[in-house]
């Protein structure tokens, strides 16, 4: 019994670790609302979120790849500093004010284009290839497009609200700025086309320098500075800087530093370097059910037709442009292997027709 409960245990850790990071991804949405409800600047809470991510992470990667790890260069500290910028100054601020003006729920529903934009870019870089005589070539051109139309629903048909029938277990106090659609809207679809930009820079970041824990660190504590710095221009009280030990405010930069950045970016590394990023990100639409269920049951949040019809829409899109993606990567590994074996022949012939 023990044996082949370890056995599927063995057989589905990638599958629970990928469950795990959306759970704890969901999470940081109302923690870090809380927070904001409360008071805490979205600079200085992004701030001190990633620069205790980097230095949380900068000792594991010290250690685990000190072996592996390539010498820094400046350019490859400025090619980094542009990525931090790209990745976690512009996109995360943009990200949690277009937060504070809609809600978690909308927020979650647009970010499931983040998949479909990030394969446009790649097809304008060359990174990724489309034959659009196949199947998969079609099924990732059509499910672009879907998620695409599911976002523009999102964005520009909110509907009526959802009456929710049962109590609201959990009650956030709301700031006026919560109710501004267009321009969290706005930040919402600029954050996702960032943070789409920067998974690319990435890969041609990682092809220079392969450590990814240590390139984490660096890219969030980097990050982080740029956001204080940033930060500094724009606040001009000192006061936003401060923290209440043991409040709302402190409870989510550790909690969203720790786990929401430091864990969840651990466990993702983990599963696609075994299983690849076409496994960890089919896992994203989970994240927006688990958000829309907390948000609309648990913290009373309003729930929108237009986010429904949009999130669902989005969802489709997004797995016919993974099942498109797996196909291909399917069909590319069968034309390496048939490569392989038409070579193998080939050397056998040739061995045969040498012979006495």
């Amino acid at each position: 019994m023990a044996g082949t409960f370890m056995t599927n245990f063995a057989s589905y850790k990638h599958h629970l670790g990928m469950v795990l990071v959306q759970i704890l991804s969901a999470i940081v949405y109302f923690i870090s609302e809380a927070a904001f409800n409360q008071g805490l600047n979205t600079y200085v809470y992004v701030s001190y979120r990633f620069i205790l991510a980097g230095l949380l992470m900068f000792p594991l990667a010290y250690f685990l790849e000190r072996k592996s790890r390539p010498k820094l260069t400046v350019a490859m500290f400025l090619e980094i500093f542009l990525v931090s910028l790209m990745g976690i100054c512009l996109t995360f601020i943009m990200f949690f004010i277009s937060m504070r003006c809609t809600s978690p729920t909308f927020v979650a529903a647009v970010f499931n284009t983040v998949s479909s934009l990030t394969f446009l870019i790649a097809i304008l870089f060359r990174m990724e290839v489309v034959d659009v005589r196949s199947h998969r070539g079609m099924a990732k051109i059509l499910g672009t497009f879907i998620s695409l139309v599911g976002v523009t629903i999102i964005t520009l048909y909110k509907g009526p609200a959802l009456q929710n029938l049962w109590g609201t277990p959990i009650h956030m106090k709301r700031l006026s700025i919560h109710e501004n659609w267009v321009k969290g809207s706005i930040l919402t679809i600029a954050s996702c086309i960032t943070l789409s930009a920067w998974y690319i820079m990435q890969t041609f970041t990682m092809r220079k320098y392969p450590a990814q824990m240590s390139l984490t660190a660096w890219i969030s504590f980097i990050g982080g500075a740029q956001s204080a710095v940033f930060a500094f221009l724009v606040q001009h009280e000192p006061g936003v800087w401060s923290v209440k030990m043991f409040g709302i405010d402190f409870w989510a930069i550790t909690y969203c530093g720790i786990i929401g950045s430091g864990l969840v970016i651990f466990i993702q590394l983990w599963c696609m370097k075994e299983k690849g990023p076409v496994f960890v990100s089919m896992f994203n639409p989970l994240q927006t059910l688990i958000v829309a269920v907390l948000a609309y049951f648990v913290f009373g949040e309003k729930l929108y037709t237009g986010s429904i019809l949009g999130g669902v829409t989005v969802i489709i899109g997004l797995y016919l442009l993974l099942w498109g993606k797996e196909k291909d990567e399917s069909y590319i590994k069968g034309q390496e292997l048939e490569e392989i074996k038409v070579a193998d022949k080939e050397e056998v012939a040739s061995a045969v027709k040498e012979e006495p």
